[in-house]
């Protein structure tokens, strides 16, 4: 498993966890902080919220508008106040941090966990783990998680630990900079590549399964690379071009090739516990300093033991 250090480069300080302070150090002119804040690719949203606020908004030490000019060797400092706390109920629990630093937190989720309460599920969630987690050390916390998983999918999960990082990371998604590999076990033998274009829609007369359907679905696109074959299955490299509910899943069944375990595609099939699906990497920019992150998460056992019995 991959833990990585980020360093600091052009960020000169971090404060309390929750509540983050900024303190750039400019390094040419601008002819306003917002021009700085669009090179920056710091989002509409928070620019707002400093606009607002200019008291939050510090150039060598004095409180300044946005429109003012910037010069070499300037000091600009941001203040970004956490509004509020997720009223979620705080659960001790084990948690397999892979990464963690003021601005972020990666997880290695495990199977079985769901990430957001709800109602059959309002104190066993990764959320109530995280909670119990930032209550210790005495933080607030608001829980922003950037790549929600299944309950029955393993892996890795992206978590903003502040308005600054979760409105930089939300624009990584919308933009698709933030880059997810999965692996998955699949009945038959796959070829050794190929893409799966098919729009994918809410199946009539259900709240929960999604279908192909070419009249209505949203477009969807699903690439997967056959690792290898045993005996009836293929260990499958994926990543998405979308991010459609039940994508993998819907997709990989509609070419004949469903996921062990699946009790909502595949139910016939109980030769796993749970869907054999896995978060394996996350690759995206670090929210301040910009730096490229890559975290990797080894396959879990009960899907290694799966594709080793065959």
């Amino acid at each position: 498993m991959a833990r990585w250090s980020v360093p600091i480069g052009s960020i000169l300080c971090y404060n309390a966890i929750m509540n983050r302070t900024i303190t750039y150090e400019i390094e040419k002119e601008y002819d306003s902080i917002f021009a700085f804040f669009k090179q920056k690719l710091i989002p509409r949203k928070i620019q707002v919220q400093l606009k607002q606020n200019p008291d939050r908004v510090l150039l060598n030490g004095k409180a300044v508008m946005l429109r003012t000019p910037l010069m070499a060797g300037d000091q600009l400092t941001l203040y970004i106040l956490e509004a509020e706390q997720s009223h979620i109920t705080p659960v001790k629990m084990p948690l397999d941090i892979v990464y963690e630093d003021e601005d972020i937190l990666v997880v290695d989720k495990p199977a079985m966990l769901p990430v957001h309460p709800s109602i059959n599920h309002y104190e066993d969630t990764l959320a109530n783990g995280l909670m119990y987690y930032f209550q210790n050390q005495d933080s607030p916390f608001v829980f922003r998680c950037l790549n929600r998983l299944d309950r029955d999918t393993s892996g890795l999960t992206l978590i903003a630990k502040n308005p600054f990082s979760a409105a930089m990371l939300s624009r990584q998604v919308k933009e698709r900079e933030l880059h997810r590999t999965y692996m998955a076990i699949v009945e038959g033998e796959l070829p050794d590549s190929g893409t799966i274009d098919a729009p994918i829609a809410r199946a009539i007369d259900s709240a929960i399964l999604r279908e192909i359907n070419w009249e209505s679905g949203q477009p969807a696109i699903t690439h997967y690379r056959c690792l290898e074959r045993k005996k009836g299955l293929s260990l499958v490299s994926i990543t998405l071009e979308t991010g459609r509910t039940h994508q993998i899943r819907v997709h990989m069944t509609s070419i004949g090739h469903p996921l062990p375990g699946d009790f909502l595609y595949n139910p016939s099939n109980r030769q796993i516990q749970r869907q054999a699906l896995h978060s394996a990497s996350l690759s995206f920019a670090h929210p301040l300093t910009g730096e490229e992150l890559k975290f990797v998460a080894p396959l879990p056992e009960d899907m290694q033991r799966l594709f080793k019995s065959h």
